[in-house]
């Protein structure tokens, strides 16, 4: 879920072009680009969360196509594409893996569907995460994915943008009961840390697009409520699993992790 709208507008900042930025890419504004900075100048070492959030995403799409049989996809609230995108990685294992790309903003599409448009095998789908069902039932998701098979559901970074009142956990639990036994869903979400960085960083999302919230290692957990949390739990994005290296964007697990790295959080499931 980022910006809605059928068209682009370069006035108004987006989820998905900030965190672009945050990457160094370039497909973004100066509205983007001045929101970003904040964290650069004001939070200095926060973009590390971008990364982390990144590296995390890519191991775990790694684990899935290289220990299980599960060969299709779903990325909710995919944002622009980037290096080591879903379906490249886990085309990179497993070539015959198929992937639905899902989001709202203009950008995304444009770009996504230019990216995938020689790709049999993905599809770009405009539709909201807030409404898991438009999602399901779209022609594209329906044309590639089998729902009868395991599906891996991807929730990289996109929970912490949808307010209580949306029912984050309503969409995780709608999901859960579409897909059968055997499905894997991955969450990685921002933790509150209960300290000065946590709330300075959730303050200027919430001043910037109005949405937000920042969830407790057990609120994360609830989330998937039942699933069967897979090892390591929900942990720091950085200790999830660091030893599985596919992305440019991995560093060491070994090293101690700074503050802004314990804000984002990332966790695997599988459905029973």
């Amino acid at each position: 879920m980022t910006d809605e709208g059928s068209s682009i507008d370069p006035t108004k900042p987006s989820i998905a072009r900030v965190y672009d930025y945050l990457l160094g890419g370039k497909d973004n504004y100066a509205v983007d680009r001045e929101i970003g900075d904040v964290f650069k100048r004001d939070l200095p070492g926060s973009v590390a969360i971008a990364f982390a959030n990144r590296a995390a995403l890519t191991r775990a799409v790694a684990e899935i196509a290289t220990t299980t049989g599960v060969r299709q996809f779903i990325d909710l609230g995919s944002g622009l594409p980037t290096a080591d995108n879903v379906h490249q990685v886990a085309q990179r294992h497993a070539p015959e893996s198929r992937v639905v790309y899902v989001d709202t903003d203009p950008q995304v599409l444009v770009h996504g569907r230019a990216l995938l448009e020689e790709n049999e095998r993905t599809r770009f789908v405009a539709a909201d995460v807030r409404n898991p069902e438009d999602v399901r039932t779209h022609p594209d998701t329906q044309e590639l994915i089998d729902f009868d098979r395991p599906v891996a559901v991807m929730f990289s970074a996109i929970l912490h943008h949808v307010n209580d009142e949306e029912d984050p956990a309503g969409i995780v639990r709608y999901w859960r009961d579409h897909v059968p036994s055997g499905s894997y869903f991955f969450v990685s979400h921002f933790r509150s840390g209960n300290n000065p960085e946590t709330a300075e960083a959730e303050a200027v999302l919430q001043r910037t697009f109005g949405r937000g919230r920042w969830r407790t290692d057990e609120e994360i957990e609830s989330l998937l409520d039942g699933l069967e949390i897979l090892d390591p739990g929900i942990v720091p994005a950085s200790r999830w699993r660091p030893e599985v290296v596919d992305s440019p964007w991995n560093s060491s697990g070994e090293r101690e992790l700074t503050v802004w790295e314990r804000l984002i959080a990332a966790g695997l499931a599988r459905k029973p």
